[in-house]
């Protein structure tokens, strides 16, 4: 499966409007599975709000490296499927933060860093693609006073931007590469009924 990942240079705010379906092919052009990454401030507004239990949270931060993911690959789209395929971005942003240096725990869809949220994430599918928005913060600035919270770089005093697009990039790449590992594993077992 071919998987196209794009990262923009310029900063823009992470509003939740990106989950909408086909948001990718819209604003940039681009024409199938894909990952869009930035990095920019979220603000999330409350009609863009897809986890039921966070309406009425304030979901905010100053700056954080966002990843947008949206697949075709499976029509109608699976929210099972999504789910799984969050997991594994999640859990790989893990990993490439562990060669950075940053120990985080893993619950759920979120990473921990000495119990402070590092991410956000949600899953969600429309009639005809799977999204995902995985956004980490860079900062810890601008966050809701309510969540204790970690930046990226408040956990490496000694990285900076460039280090935050060699990450996004690695996971990118990195999930990418994992997706066609699992399509290519699918072409070469023999199932039996």
């Amino acid at each position: 499966m071919k998987i196209i990942h794009q990262h923009l240079k310029e900063t823009s705010c992470y509003d939740g409007s990106p989950i909408q379906p086909l948001w990718a092919l819209d604003k940039y052009g681009i024409k199938g599975s894909s990952i869009i990454s930035w990095m920019g401030p979220m603000e999330i507004k409350a009609e863009n709000i897809v986890d039921v239990e966070d309406v009425g949270l304030e979901i905010k931060s100053d700056n954080m490296a966002h990843f947008i993911v949206e697949h075709f690959d499976c029509q109608p789209a699976d929210i099972r499927i999504c789910y799984h395929r969050q997991r594994i971005l999640v859990m790989l942003l893990k990993e490439e933060l562990r060669s950075f240096g940053i120990e985080c725990k893993r619950r759920g869809d979120d990473l921990f860093v000495n119990s402070k949220k590092l991410t956000v994430s949600i899953a969600t599918i429309s009639p005809t693609s799977m999204k995902i928005h995985l956004g980490m913060n860079i900062t810890s600035e601008g966050t809701p006073d309510d969540v204790k919270t970690i930046g990226f770089f408040e956990c490496n005093e000694s990285l900076n931007e460039k280090d935050i697009v060699n990450l996004i990039n690695n996971v990118s790449k990195n999930y990418i590469d994992e997706i066609n590992d699992i399509e290519q594993d699918i072409t070469k077992t023999r199932s039996f009924y």
